[in-house]
Order: C-alpha cells, then structure tokens, then sequence
C-alpha cells in the first residue's frame, strides 16, 4: 500500500489530524496529499545518501513511530511535534524548507500556511509510524545488520519504488547519481 493510502485512508488517523488541525476530513486530506510528497522526496533523497537506507532502518527500528498510527490520539502530545521536529531536520534540512513546504501547500490548498507549517512534524511523525507498521508487516528489522539493495526492497519496496516497477534497486540508483 503507498503511503499516502496508508494515511489517508486510516479513519482515525485523518480524523485525529482533522481535530487537531480544525480542519474538515476534506481538508485535511488535501493537506495531506500537498504536504506527503515533499516528505517522502526528503525520504528518497536521505536514503540516497551514503548510509542513508541504513540510518532510515536504524530510525525505524529504534523509534517508537508506529505508536503514532496505531494510537492516533498520540499525535496530540508534545513528544509527537519534538519526534516529526527532529525528523523534518533530517530529511528537510532546515526550517525554511519546512516553511516552503508548507507555503506551496497553502498556495495550493487554500489552507492557512500556519496550519500547514503546525500539521508538518505531526505529518512527518505519523509518516514514520506508517513505515514502521509496513516494515514490521514485512517482517521487522531483525537480522538486517548487513541491509543489501533486495532487503531494502522488500523491507520498503512500495515506499521507495517511486516508478512502481516493483524493484526499489533502480530508483535508488537514480537518486544516488543525482548526488554523484
């Protein structure tokens, strides 16, 4: 399942960022659907550096994300803005990034850009607890030490196979000539 089906189509993980946010079930997966891509980009691109796959696994094996999902209710804490704070760091870089982010989504939303620059950790908290629940749905991290380009695929595979070829390895390859 792509990630954002795994958000969108979660009823009370939409309904808890619509109630958090004041925002209609409409609006928020609107949101949703402007904010997600940008973090998945910041996924890709993290995971192309050198290391980056590996520090994504670690991330995703130590973290408690997946509480996130599997208790929507969560993303009402503290903990929950600090988590997808320092995950928006890795991934994006810097606040301006964010704040670009969030200004293109108002731009085309029609949403106030302070939502969105508010809704953006939480996002970023629930994206992580959706890819931690997928990847211990394929079986968990354990024994992964060693992860190669056939682990990674599986472990991530709809994820990071953003030409839905089914194969992982290509897409990889092409982020990591970018950097190159």
């Amino acid at each position: 399942m792509k990630l954002l089906e795994t958000i969108t189509e979660n009823p009370d993980l939409l309904g808890q960022l619509a109630e958090s946010f004041g925002l209609s079930q409409g609006d928020t997966r609107n949101a949703v659907g402007q904010l997600l891509p940008a973090l998945t980009r910041g996924i890709r691109k993290n995971a192309a550096t050198p290391g980056g796959v590996q520090g994504l696994l670690d991330a995703l094996g130590k973290g408690s994300h997946r509480r996130y999902v599997d208790r929507p209710a969560e993303l009402e804490r503290p903990e929950a803005v600090a988590d997808g704070n320092a995950i928006l760091g890795h991934i994006l870089g810097s606040k301006d990034v964010s704040r670009g982010v969030a200004g293109q989504a108002a731009r085309e939303t029609g949403l106030e850009a302070g939502v969105l620059k508010k809704m953006l950790p939480v996002l970023a908290a629930a994206v992580m607890g959706s890819l931690s629940r997928q990847t211990a749905g394929d079986g968990g991290l354990a024994g992964l030490g060693g992860t190669d380009a056939a682990s990674t695929a599986s472990l991530l595979g709809g994820f990071l196979d953003s030409d839905g070829d089914g194969s992982v390895a290509d897409d990889l390859l092409g982020l990591a000539k970018r950097f190159l």
